[in-house]
């Protein structure tokens, strides 16, 4: 393993707690990494809905879902990630994933926001069931500024302990704004 690059190391963590075969949500879709992972995570049994704004993102994924052989595993939308609840029923989703920013090599003028991502966390932990977990990537700095991680770090913190494990990792050597890796156990 990778151990520096984020998304290998949130698919380590999410490949060690979420159940193969089960229910899944891409919710920052991009170029298709996680919902691929999730693919293969599913199996036969499970499903995978995945969502972006970018038709882009939706070409991109759905083939590299082809070449994997995996295409039938997942539903691609044409959506906002704050809309997943409309897909899925509440407490039904075994993991969502998030990489917060813009597609990498796409438009940096089209990136997720603070008001939309933590109305998109909060739908989400609606939706993931008991004992399911979220993943969330979150890239500040450069073109996407710090108000969105400010703000979904300021929504963790108010949620209630009682309810969810928030566990917040950070490159700690690195400059520049690294990546910041987040996992949210729902108890």
């Amino acid at each position: 393993m990778q151990q520096s690059q984020i998304t290998r190391w949130c698919h380590e963590i999410m490949r060690s707690q979420a159940p193969e075969g089960g229910f899944y949500i891409d919710a920052t879709m991009g170029k298709g990494k996680d919902t691929l992972f999730f693919c293969r995570l599913a199996g036969e049994l499970g499903h995978v809905l995945a969502f972006d704004i970018q038709q882009e993102a939706l070409r991109l994924t759905g083939r590299l879902l082809e070449e994997h052989g995996v295409r039938e595993r997942a539903e691609l939308y044409l959506d906002r990630h704050e809309h997943m609840d409309r897909y899925a029923k509440p407490e039904t989703v075994d993991a969502i994933c998030f990489n917060f920013g813009y597609l990498p090599g796409g438009d940096h003028a089209v990136a997720t926001s603070a008001d939309t991502s933590v109305a998109a966390i909060k739908k989400g932990l609606g939706i993931l069931k008991h004992g399911g977990m979220m993943s969330l990537c979150i890239y500040s700095g450069g073109d996407t500024g710090f108000e969105e991680k400010e703000e979904i770090l300021r929504c963790l913190r108010g949620l209630p302990a009682q309810d969810y494990t928030v566990i917040v990792n950070e490159y700690y050597n690195r400059g520049n704004n690294p990546p910041m890796p987040v996992f949210i156990f729902k108890k």
